[in-house]
């Protein structure tokens, strides 16, 4: 069966949407390395990566599809936050946006009965149930320490294990 425009259409513009978020994690890894606190740079790096990773996956469903594939335009991230807890805020908020976006693909997927891309899409759901869940408890944790220098340095550390 062939894939629909729709959601060929709809899945292009996830694959920017997967960009943009790897875009936005690489800036984040830039402040918190300019900060000094290279666990959260390393962590918002390996996220970075994992979202090119994503996108790569949409665009190799595409081409599995025998589907056009549209590289997209990046749009330019906010490079600077005013301390650790907003950027990880923000990252959360991110997820819940991007697992918003992955839910209406699934929406459009079971109206078109297009049973293979809700299958592929199941791995997006379950995953950004996880990325929403790492970066909620950062989110957590950072809210508990407040200006805690020492427990931001101890996350720090954590966060380098990635």
């Amino acid at each position: 069966m062939k894939i629909s425009d729709s959601m060929v259409s709809a899945i292009n513009d996830q694959i920017k949407a997967e960009y943009d978020s790897a875009y936005i994690y690489l800036a984040m890894s830039a402040y918190f390395k300019s900060a000094g606190l290279d666990g959260m740079a390393h962590w918002m790096q390996k996220q970075y990566r994992e979202e090119v990773e994503h996108a790569e996956k949409f665009i190799d469903y595409l081409y599995e599809r025998g589907a056009r594939v549209i590289i997209p335009d990046v749009a330019k991230p906010k490079d600077n936050y005013a301390d650790a807890l907003e950027a990880f805020r923000t990252a959360y908020a991110h997820e819940q946006y991007v697992t918003s976006r992955i839910y209406k693909l699934v929406d459009l997927a079971v109206s078109e009965k297009d049973y293979a891309t809700q299958s592929m899409l199941q791995w997006y759901v379950d995953e950004q149930m996880e990325e929403e869940d790492n970066t909620s408890s950062i989110v957590s944790k950072l809210e508990f320490l407040g200006t805690d220098k020492h427990g931001i340095y101890t996350v720090d550390r954590e966060l380098s294990a990635r």
